[in-house]
C-alpha cells in the first residue's frame, strides 16, 4: 500500500493517550476521542472553545434536516432535495475567564496537556497546566455519556491553583451550532430556567423534530447572573479559589429528543426533568460505577485479545469500543452511519456498509440487534419502493445513503447507478436466518422485502439482443473508480444469489402459504418463472483456464498504473487527482470481485480466491476504510500471512494512524466493524455464509497468540489460538456441532488441537 501511518497516539492496551497538545492534529483528535451511546454522540472539542481549527460537532440519532434548496437541474431519478443529520446543542460549553483573560489554547501559554479516553469507564479527560501572568491553574475536564441511561450526560470541570485566583465561569446549553460551519437547522422555541434548573427547547424547521436539553450544576457557590438567548440559556458564575485547594464543578445534563413528532414540548420536558432530577439525587458517582460495569462486563463477555502486539492490541480494542458506542441495537429506528455520531462526513447516512460489514458483528455477538438493523430496513421498505419508481423500475431499490428510508445522495452516479444496498438487504436477510433459524422473521418480514428487491433486479436488469443472456448495463459496482459499467461481476453475481434465495424461501415455505404476501407485492407464478430464467441467464464473467472473474466487461484491457507510483500527497485521490482521470485506468477504490468471494466464500474454490487476490490486489489502492479487512481476511486463507497482518493493522489503526488522512472529518465506524471481523473470519477462520459454522485459526509469526468469543445458536464459544495450536471451548449454551479444520465436531466442552 502506498498509504503511511501518522502517529501521535500513545499505545495503552485499554485506553488512547495523546501528550501534549498536537495542534496540526486537533480535528484528528476531536474524533478520536468522541464518545456516544447511540442515542447521542459527541465529539472531542474543547468544552471552552478555542481559536484552533475544531469540528465542533454534538448529534442525535435520527434527528436530521432537509436541505435548504433543491438540487440545481434534477434530473428524473435523481433526488431533488437531499437530507443529512446536523449538529445540534452543545452541552458542554464553557468560557473561562482568569485576571481578564479568557482561556484559549489556540493562543495561550500553557503546559502538561494530556488527553485520555478510557475504555473500561468510558470517560474522556483532558487535562492542562493554565500559566496565566503569575499563576499555575490546573484545569481538568471530564465527561461522559451513560450507556445504559442514555439520555444523561455529564461533564465535571476542577480547578486547582498555585496560587489564590478569581474565575469566571459561564455554563451555556447552546443550539446555535453551525452545521458543516454553514447553518443552523434549529429554530428557537424557549430558553429558559426555573430556580437551578436550565433549560432549552428547540425544534427542526422542516422535519419538526424537538430537542429538550436541561442541565443542573453542582458546585457553585453562588449564580451572578442568568442570559437567556436566542437557542441559549447561560448561567454565570464566580468561583473564588484558593492557593492548593481543589474546586469541583458537576454539570448534570439531559436530553429528550422527539424524531417521530409524536410528543409535545410539555411531555418532553416534564420527562426530563423527571430524569434529571434522579440523576441529581444520585450523583454522579452512581452513574460512573454503572458506567465502569458496563464496559467491564462488555470486554468480559466481548474482548479480543492479543499477545505480543501492543499496537494491534490497542487498535481492536478502540475499534470494539466504538463500535459498541455507535450501535448496539436498543433502538429499532436507528441504523449505523458511515460516520457513527463522530462527524458530519456522509452526513450521518446509512449505506450497504450496514448489511454487508457491520451485521456479522451482531450476528455472532448481539442477534437481536442484528434483527433490528433489518427491521430498519422493514420499516423503511415503502420509501424503497418510491425510490425503484424514480429509476422507472418496480419493486424496491434500497438507497444508496439514507436516514429516513429515502434516498439521499444527490450524485447521480452513485444514487441511479449503484444497487449494492438492495442486494446487501438480501444477503443480510439469508445471512440473520441462516444463523438464527428466525423463520418466523423471514415469513413475517424477510420475504416480502425479497420479493420487492427481486422484482426491481428483474426490471432493473436486461437480456441481450440475442435473449441468451441477462445482466445489468450502466452500473457501479463496489469499485466506485469505475461507472456506467456493463455487467460489474458484483452487481451481476449478487442478483443472481437474490433470485435464488427468493426462490429458495418460497420452496421452503410451500405447505404453509405465502399467498397473502405475494399478493400484496403483486407477484405471480410468471414472476417466479422470470426471476428463475433470469438466475440462469446471468452474465457471469469468468474465465475457466485462468480461474479468473472480469470486474466487468472490458476492464481486462484497461489502461495500467503501478499503484505504488502514486506519490503519498496524492491521497486521498478524490482531492487530489481530477474525477475523470479517476476513471481512465485499472486502479481499484476497494474489493469488488474479492468483495464478493468473501460474502459467499465457500461458493468458490482455493484457486479461484488465490489466483484472483492475486491480479486485484496489487491493483487496489484502498481509497474506501473498508477494503483492507476483505484483502486480509482472503490473505489469511490464502496463507500470506505477513499480508494479512500489514492489512489487518492499517484496518485496526485506520483513523487511529490517520492512514487516509480524513480522520479529522469523522471515525470510519463501518471499517470498524471489519477490523472485528479481520480477527474472527480472518485469523480465526470463522465462516458462516454455509449450513453449518465453520472455524479454521492461523496465527502470524509475530504474535504469542490471540483470543475471542463468538455466540452461535445461543452458545458461547471462545477461540483461543497460539503458536503451539488452538482450542475451541464452549463457555455456556447448549452443545453445538461445527466444522473446525473440515471436521465435524459436536461441541459439548473443549476441542484442542496441538501442532
Amino acid at each position: 500500500m502506498a498509504k503511511v501511518a501518522t502517529k501521535f497516539i500513545k499505545e495503552y492496551p485499554y485506553k488512547i493517550v495523546e501528550e501534549g497538545l498536537h495542534k496540526d492534529r486537533n480535528k484528528v483528535s476531536e474524533s478520536l476521542f468522541s464518545l456516544s451511546n447511540e442515542y447521542h454522540g459527541i465529539r472531542a472539542f474543547f468544552d471552552e472553545g478555542s481559536s484552533l481549527e475544531s469540528l465542533q460537532g454534538s448529534y442525535f440519532n435520527g434527528i436530521y434536516e432537509y436541505a435548504l434548496e433543491d438540487t440545481p437541474n434534477a434530473y428524473k431519478g435523481i433526488i431533488k432535495r437531499t437530507h443529512f443529520m446536523i449538529n445540534s446543542v452543545n452541552w458542554v460549553k464553557c468560557k473561562i475567564e482568569a485576571e481578564g483573560n479568557i482561556l484559549d489554547l489556540g493562543k495561550d501559554n500553557f503546559s502538561s496537556f494530556k488527553r485520555e479516553l478510557n475504555f473500561l469507564d468510558g470517560v474522556l479527560t483532558r487535562s492542562f497546566i493554565w500559566h496565566i501572568n503569575d499563576k499555575n491553574i490546573n484545569i481538568t475536564f471530564k465527561r461522559m455519556l451513560s450507556m445504559n441511561h442514555v439520555k444523561n450526560a455529564f461533564q465535571i470541570i476542577e480547578f486547582e491553583s498555585d496560587k489564590d485566583v478569581e474565575i469566571k465561569l459561564a455554563l451555556s446549553l447552546d443550539s446555535n451550532v453551525l452545521h458543516w460551519g454553514n447553518h443552523c437547522y434549529y429554530d428557537h422555541v424557549d430558553a429558559s430556567y426555573e430556580n437551578d434548573l436550565f433549560y432549552i427547547k428547540v425544534k427542526t424547521p422542516r422535519t419538526n423534530q424537538k430537542v429538550v436539553s436541561l442541565m443542573k450544576v453542582d458546585g457553585i457557590d453562588s449564580v451572578n447572573n442568568i442570559d437567556s438567548l436566542d437557542k441559549e440559556v447561560v448561567l454565570n458564575t464566580s468561583i473564588s479559589l484558593k492557593a492548593n485547594c481543589k474546586k469541583c464543578i458537576t454539570r448534570y445534563v439531559v436530553n429528550n429528543i422527539d424524531k417521530s413528532n409524536k410528543n409535545s414540548f410539555d411531555d418532553l420536558f416534564k420527562e426530563a426533568k423527571d430524569i434529571i432530577n434522579d440523576a441529581f439525587n444520585k450523583g454522579f458517582t452512581y452513574f460512573y460505577e454503572d458506567n465502569k460495569s458496563y464496559w467491564e462486563q462488555y470486554f468480559a463477555e466481548h474482548d479480543i485479545k492479543i499477545e505480543g502486539d501492543l499496537s494491534n492490541q490497542q487498535g481492536i480494542r478502540f475499534c470494539l469500543f466504538q463500535l459498541q458506542q455507535t450501535y448496539h441495537g436498543f433502538d429499532g429506528t436507528n441504523n449505523i452511519g458511515a460516520k457513527g455520531l463522530t462527524g458530519e462526513a456522509y452526513s450521518g447516512h446509512a449505506f450497504w456498509d450496514s448489511e454487508t460489514y457491520c451485521l456479522s458483528y451482531y450476528l455472532l455477538n448481539n442477534i437481536s440487534a442484528a434483527k433490528s438493523l433489518l427491521m430498519y430496513r422493514y420499516n423503511t421498505l415503502d420509501k424503497a419502493r418510491e425510490r425503484a419508481k424514480m429509476l422507472d423500475c418496480l419493486g424496491a431499490c434500497y438507497p444508496i445513503a439514507t436516514l429516513n428510508g429515502e434516498e439521499a445522495c444527490s450524485l447521480w452516479q452513485h444514487a441511479s447507478l449503484q444497487f449494492q444496498p438492495s442486494t446487501a438487504v438480501a444477503y443480510a436477510i439469508y445471512h440473520y436466518v441462516n444463523l438464527s433459524d428466525d423463520k418466523e422473521f423471514l415469513k413475517e418480514y424477510g420475504y416480502e422485502m425479497l420479493l420487492e428487491i427481486s422484482k426491481f433486479m428483474l426490471t432493473r436488469g436486461s437480456y441481450n439482443q440475442d435473449g441468451t443472456g441477462f445482466g445489468y448495463y450502466c452500473v457501479m459496482g463496489p469499485d466506485e473508480f469505475q461507472m456506467m459499467v456493463n455487467h460489474n461481476t458484483y452487481t451481476n453475481y449478487l442478483a443472481k444469489r437474490t433470485f435464488d434465495y427468493t426462490l429458495e424461501v418460497r420452496k421452503m415455505f410451500e405447505n404453509d402459504s405465502l399467498k397473502e404476501i405475494e399478493n400484496k407485492c403483486n407477484v405471480d407464478d410468471k414472476f417466479f418463472d422470470d426471476i428463475k430464467n433470469a438466475s440462469e441467464k446471468m452474465i457471469i464473467l469468468y474465465d475457466e483456464n485462468t480461474k479468473l472473474f472480469e470486474q466487468h466487461e472490458g476492464f481486462f484491457k484497461l489502461p495500467h498504473i503501478d499503484i505504488h507510483s502514486i506519490p503519498v500527497t496524492d491521497f486521498p485521490l478524490y482531492n487530489n487527482w481530477s474525477y475523470d482521470r479517476i476513471y481512465r485506468n485499472d486502479i481499484i477504490k476497494q474489493p469488488d470481485v474479492l468483495m464478493f468471494m468473501y460474502l459467499y466464500n465457500q461458493s468458490f474454490t482455493y484457486e479461484q480466491k488465490l489466483n484472483n487476490y492475486n491480479y486485484y490486489e496489487p491493483r487496489t489502492i484502498h481509497e474506501s476504510s473498508l477494503s483492507p479487512s476483505v484483502h486480509s481476511i482472503l490473505a489469511c486463507e490464502l496463507d500470506k500471512m505477513d499480508e494479512a497482518l500489514n492489512f489487518f493493522g492499517f484496518a485496526t489503526r485506520l483513523d487511529l494512524d490517520d492512514y487516509n488522512r480524513n480522520a479529522c472529518e469523522g471515525l470510519h465506524t463501518t471499517s470498524i466493524s471489519a477490523a472485528w471481523a479481520n480477527i474472527v473470519y480472518g485469523f480465526g477462520g470463522v465462516r458462516t455464509d454455509g449450513k453449518v459454522l465453520k472455524i479454521n485459526p492461523k496465527i502470524p509469526a509475530s504474535w504469542e497468540g490471540y483470543s475471542f468469543k463468538i455466540t452461535y445458536k445461543g452458545a458461547i464459544l471462545e477461540i483461543k489460538v497460539n503458536q503451539k495450536g488452538f482450542s475451541v471451548s464452549l463457555i455456556k449454551g447448549e452443545p453445538v456441532d461445527v466444522m473446525i479444520k473440515e471436521k465435524m465436531v459436536s461441541l459439548k466442552d473443549k476441542y484442542i488441537e496441538e501442532k
